[in-house]
């Protein structure tokens, strides 16, 4: 009972940690418009059927029933069309796309309020309110990270030893178990015991684990003195690496694949040795290069999301496994962070740092996925100011006339586009995330 209890707290929490994110996404926009002047009519967040909401001054205040989103409504999104500006629509769908589009953003201008239209605000304004919602999100992000890196500290291997092999197996071994006949491990052989703490490494003082590590790579067949402290005492042991097939890695000690996706490995030397585990805290110039890492790592899945929503399809309508660190709806987020609150065997520092992190992993999630510069995203009406602003600076360069704001009402066809493959692939990954949801653990 009590780890059910704790699952629906951990799922509440990513709910309302989540709310917040898109509420102060969403202040992001609002104030910037509403100290440039722009009309904000509306202040919502989630979709849908309005569930509580106020009015203070010009602007609505709300909640809506389906919490996967929020907008602010400003006035006059769209410049009025040029007169036959949508001949060049093909069909009569697209073009009452497009005439709807600028019917509703000329209907959300009031009289006396023209001036005070979205479109009308110059270039640089117009960056900085769309912008204004997704840097909300990274300074949130780094916050987040700040909390969990500085506060909580970060599992990292230590130089202490915590486990100690009795036979040597190759990294590709099918089995983990030893049998009779198995070569003994150099560590075991030469007596280095759980709990010993690495002081140094033929004759090179340890700081970290990766740094023993290196160095037992380099001398396979050559004995090295390794020396220990054990119960307040150091003693010197004599450890000769054994030649052994084991995975490649990188400077962050993760596995690299090659071309085909499979683990690399190489012949190394080897001791059998694993590190202990310790909470580190991190001092505040870890906190900007953890949140590149996440925001590279984010941007890395959207890159490949086609082949990832693939897989994700295969893997619900078939025998594949999900990818852990792969695309994930918002049920799943909820999933995961109720596992992380309802084990039992961890505590509750670490079940709450758990939770930190994904809820700074969404945030830069967020941050990433509304610069993609399509519409309706935010990033689609950055990279549209950008475009009107070179069109702007071509005409002048050239003397000729200014041709006046770029008409995003034309790209409707393609933001119903992006709407319908945004919501195909939500539905695909809900399924997912209930019939073969991710699991952690």
């Amino acid at each position: 009972m009590e780890s059910v209890l704790a699952f629906v707290i951990g799922v509440a929490i990513i709910v309302v940690g989540l709310a917040l994110s898109i509420g102060l996404h969403e202040i992001g926009h609002l104030v910037p418009a509403k100290l440039f002047g722009v009309k904000v009519t509306q202040y919502m967040i989630g979709f849908g059927p309005t569930i509580w909401s106020r009015r203070k001054g010009e602007t609505e205040y709300g909640v809506k029933a389906i919490p996967l989103g929020g907008y602010i409504a400003m006035i006059g999104m769209f410049p009025p069309g040029k007169d036959g500006a949508t001949r060049e629509d093909s069909t009569g769908f697209f073009r009452n796309l497009v005439q709807d589009a600028r019917a509703s953003s000329a209907e959300s201008i009031t009289p006396g309020d023209e001036h005070r239209a979205f479109y009308r605000l110059p270039v640089w304004k117009r960056i900085i309110v769309m912008f204004g919602g997704p840097f909300m999100n990274l300074v949130l992000a780094v916050v987040l990270f700040g909390v969990l890196l500085m506060g909580f500290g970060i599992t990292q291997a230590s130089t202490t030893i915590g486990t100690v092999s009795e036979c040597a197996l190759p990294a590709t071994s099918e089995r983990q178990a030893c049998e009779p006949g198995d070569p003994a491990a150099p560590g075991a052989e030469a007596g280095i015991r759980p709990g010993d703490t690495l002081v140094s490494v033929d004759g090179t003082a340890i700081d970290s684990w990766t740094e023993s590590t290196a160095i037992i790579r380099e001398h396979p067949g050559e004995q090295i003195p390794v020396v220990v402290e054990r119960a307040g005492e150091q003693v010197t042991l004599q450890v000769t690496p054994m030649l052994s097939e084991r995975y490649a890695t990188d400077e962050f000690g993760r596995i690299v694949t090659g071309p085909d996706g499979e683990p690399q490995t190489v012949e190394v030397g080897f001791v059998g040795i694993g590190a202990a585990t310790e909470t580190v805290q991190q001092p505040i110039t870890a906190v900007l290069p953890m949140v590149g890492e996440n925001v590279r790592a984010v941007a890395g899945i959207i890159v490949n999301l086609p082949q990832r929503m693939v897989d994700v399809a295969n893997a619900a309508f078939g025998p594949d496994e999900r990818d852990p660190n792969g695309p994930i709806s918002v049920v799943g987020v909820g999933r995961v962070a109720g596992e992380i609150a309802s084990l039992d065997d961890v505590p509750i520092a670490s079940r709450a740092a758990g939770l930190v992190g994904i809820l700074a992993s969404l945030n830069v999630a967020l941050f990433v996925f509304n610069l993609i510069p399509l519409l309706p995203l935010d990033g689609g009406h950055i990279a549209g100011a950008l475009w009107e602003a070179i069109r702007r600076g071509w005409a002048k360069l050239r003397r000729r006339p200014d041709p006046g704001p770029v008409d995003l009402a034309k790209l409707m066809p393609l933001t119903f586009a992006m709407v319908v493959i945004l919501g195909g692939m939500s539905a695909l990954l809900i399924y997912a995330d209930i019939v073969k949801p991710v699991s952690l653990f």
